[in-house]
């Protein structure tokens, strides 16, 4: 088990090395089944904007500050792959 969650992680890594800050936060909510991911230290959102894929993108000041993914457990990740 342990193997296996580190895999997850590592298959993360691309995705950090290609984000500004090179830091992301992720919190799942499993009640709600809503996964967040926020580049840097998590803020308020000071727009939002929810795409046909359930995926609320935020921003402040004009940039991407995070994602808000819906139903997350219907998307394979948290299942495993």
């Amino acid at each position: 088990m342990l193997a296996y969650t580190v895999e997850i992680y590592l298959k993360l890594l691309p995705y950090i090395q290609e984000t500004p800050q090179q830091t992301i936060h992720l919190s799942y909510d499993a009640e709600a089944d809503v996964l967040y991911v926020s580049f840097g230290d998590p803020l308020p959102a000071t727009e939002s904007e929810l795409t046909d894929e359930d995926i609320i993108i935020r921003y402040r000041e004009g940039r991407v500050i995070g994602y808000t993914i819906l139903h997350a457990s219907r998307r394979g990740f948290l299942q495993g792959e």
